[in-house]
């Protein structure tokens, strides 16, 4: 196996899946209009009860705004490895698999593939950030698109290592809505990690996903008097961890996948 077939067989199959997201518009309207129900219906219904006091008064909306771009990357990169099982199902898998594109070629580029989708999609909210409070300069908006990407690499390969070993894409839906939902709900996204119960701060701990969520307020409130006290760890720590587990999950995906695949 040479580095440059490997490097084809990547880019090939990040193209496919790029070019297929692009020919189905209703996902592309979905994908940016299902966190702006989120934001403007549970968002607002929850600020207008009450507002955050971190040094000052700080608007339910401003703080939920990074969370809710990190729930639309959440549920586009782990649903993203459907394809997987829904190529397996209608026989393309068997066809990519007898080519010479090699086995961990074929996770990466999917993995790529759904990280680009993520990132287009976490582009488009992170432009309504003013319609917040949040001022992004060019430089942080960059930054945040970067988080983005690791997040969604990181959250895809979780996909991928699942969905290698699912055979219907009922059963694949079931599993992922079981982790979806508490790995959101445990984020941070919602609710500050500050002052929560010991049990619930430990299990927000142990969320990939709030370092993400962490690592993009330290970023959407550079500035501010009061960000620090709406981030619960330091910019540092939260690059760290979503570094090591984008690493760790990719890593995993690309196993799980070869080996299911040459089963």
């Amino acid at each position: 196996m040479t580095a440059a077939r490997f490097g084809r067989g990547i880019y090939v199959i990040w193209l496919r899946e790029t070019i297929r997201f692009g020919r189905e518009p209703a996902r592309v309207v979905g994908m940016v209009a299902q966190p702006l129900l989120y934001l403007l219906l549970v968002g607002n219904g929850i600020a207008h009860g009450f507002r955050l006091n971190a040094g000052g008064t700080v608007d339910y909306l401003t703080y939920m705004f990074p969370g809710i771009v990190g729930m639309s990357v959440l549920f586009t990169s782990v649903f993203g490895a459907v394809s997987i099982v829904w190529d397996r199902e209608f026989g393309f898998l068997k066809e990519v698999l007898v080519s010479p594109v090699p086995r961990g070629a074929v996770a990466l580029g999917k993995a790529l593939g759904s990280a680009t989708v993520a990132g287009a999609q976490g582009a488009l909210l992170l432009l309504l950030a003013p319609t917040v409070g949040i001022a992004l300069r060019v430089g942080l908006f960059f930054g945040m698109l970067g988080i983005l990407l690791l997040v969604s690499l990181a959250l895809t390969g979780l996909g991928i290592a699942i969905a290698s070993r699912m055979d219907s894409l009922q059963g694949f839906q079931v599993i992922m809505n079981f982790l979806i939902m508490p790995m959101f709900f445990l984020s941070g996204a919602l609710f500050p990690l500050n002052g929560m119960p010991a049990w619930l701060g430990g299990l927000m701990r142990v969320d990939p996903l709030t370092y993400g969520v962490d690592a993009l307020r330290h970023l959407a409130y550079a500035g501010t008097t009061w960000g620090r006290a709406l981030t619960g760890f330091p910019l540092g720590l939260d690059l760290t961890v979503m570094g090591g587990v984008t690493v760790a999950l990719l890593g995993l995906a690309t196993w799980m996948f070869s080996r299911a695949e040459a089963a």
